[in-house]
Parts: structure tokens; C-alpha cells; sequence
């Protein structure tokens, strides 16, 4: 039985998380049984929480659309600055304030978002469980350096973080999610939250 193709084009930033033949083409992905988009996506490597549009012959669709054989699937990140309000999204309404919670690696980062004025939580001996806890119950975005965690189901919000040093790390935050208007630095402690 020979298996299914599906082709899959991924756009902006989601190219980052592709091998370089990938990226910023249209490629044939193999798939058997009725997998969701959601699925054959993150099996490809993007995590869910990266993504705000899926588009299927040119239809948009939720992740939980079956896949079939010769589907032409365009994948979108997070959407800024363009309204797309007429079309699926798949993230929920953006959080009314912005807050966030980050991984056991990005101390650094913590403590800059912080003298920034905004309001993030880290603990640095925090696991991956209880950080998507966290998320949830406080509507936290989760900022990371582990595409893994973002592949968790249960996250709505979170952002994988590209940089390695923690100063250009707040940049691509504050650029990320559109922040310059909203930094008032020094109102908020700059040391780490223990609880």
C-alpha cells in the first residue's frame, strides 16, 4: 500500500525549526492513517504554540482537520501587525496582560524582563509540568529554549526562544510580542522569584 502525501509550506520564523532543505519551500510530507494537521506539524518539528493559521487548498482549517492525500497545507506563525480576523485562528484570544513564565534556563532572561517592568515568573528549580501548571492557571506565556515543551497539547501560549545571549534574548521578546510601547524599566524587583 503506498503511503499518503501531503505538501507542506511553512512561513517566516517556522522555518527555524526546519532542516535547511526545508526551509521556505513546498515539500512532500508522507503520512499513513488520518492523522490531524496538528500532528504531521509538530512530527515535522514545529511546535503548536508557534503557529496561528493553517491554510489547506487554500481553506483555513483548526488542528484538528484530518489530513488527506495530495492536501497542499501553508503553515503561518503568530500573527502581529496583519488582521486575519476573517479567517480560523488557532490561538485563543491574546491574553489582556501580558505576563510570562520561563524555563529553568533562561534566569538571565528573567531577571531583564523584570527591570523591563514586566511581570515574570521563574523559579530556577522549576520542571517542565509544573511551568505549564503555572502557565494555565495564570495565563503566563511560556518562554522556553525547549521546542518539547511547546509541543505539550495543553499550552496555549508560549514562544520558543531563538537567541543564546540574554540582552538580545529581551530584544526578540519585546519584538515578539510587540512590548516596546508597554517596558517601564526599574518598576518591578530585578531578582529571581523563588515562589
Amino acid at each position: 500500500m503506498n503511503p499518503n502525501i501531503a505538501w507542506f509550506r511553512f512561513y517566516e520564523e517556522l522555518n527555524d525549526f526546519l532542516p535547511a532543505d526545508k526551509r521556505k519551500i513546498a515539500f512532500p510530507c508522507k503520512f499513513s492513517g488520518s492523522p490531524s494537521v496538528k500532528d504531521v506539524i509538530e512530527a515535522i518539528g514545529v511546535p503548536h504554540t508557534e503557529v496561528d493559521l493553517i491554510l489547506i487548498n487554500g481553506n483555513s482549517v483548526k488542528f484538528d482537520h484530518i489530513l488527506s492525500h495530495g492536501d497542499h497545507i501553508s503553515v503561518y506563525p503568530v500573527f502581529e501587525n496583519l488582521n486575519i480576523s476573517h479567517v480560523t485562528r488557532l490561538r485563543p484570544k491574546p491574553l489582556r496582560k501580558t505576563r510570562f513564565i520561563v524555563d529553568v534556563h533562561l534566569g538571565r532572561l528573567s531577571r531583564l524582563l523584570r527591570m523591563l517592568g514586566f511581570d515574570t515568573l521563574y523559579k530556577n528549580n522549576c520542571k517542565n509540568e509544573e511551568i505549564i501548571t503555572e502557565a494555565l492557571t495564570q495565563k503566563r506565556i511560556i518562554l522556553t529554549r525547549d521546542p518539547g515543551l511547546l509541543k505539550n497539547k495543553s499550552i496555549t501560549h508560549g514562544y520558543l526562544i531563538r537567541g543564546t545571549d540574554p540582552h538580545e534574548q529581551a530584544r526578540e521578546v519585546i519584538r515578539r510580542f510587540d512590548l516596546s510601547s508597554q517596558a517601564k524599566p526599574f518598576i518591578r524587583c530585578g531578582q529571581q522569584i523563588k515562589s
